[in-house]
């Protein structure tokens, strides 16, 4: 199994867009994402280094797993 690690946020909003997710709207650092069928908006902090947990609870709300995000990754990189 991939591990996921710490990335920059903007190649986090380029995963985002590619899978279909759209910018809401923006609040301080955190940009703010939606998808139609999601029962909750992506949020993304806008710092330096993602941190994994941020990911991981990002690909959870996404239904999307780590081997088809690191899958992804490597397609848009």
């Amino acid at each position: 199994m991939p591990k996921v690690t710490a990335i920059k946020w903007k190649e986090f909003e380029k995963f985002l867009l590619f899978v279909e997710c759209e910018f809401v709207r923006q609040k301080g650092s955190h940009r703010i994402y939606e998808r139609a069928g999601l029962k909750r908006p992506i949020v993304l902090p806008t710092y330096r280094s993602l941190p994994v947990f941020v990911i991981k609870n990002n690909l959870r709300i996404l239904e999307i797993s780590v081997e088809k995000y690191t899958e992804i990754l490597k397609k848009i990189k």
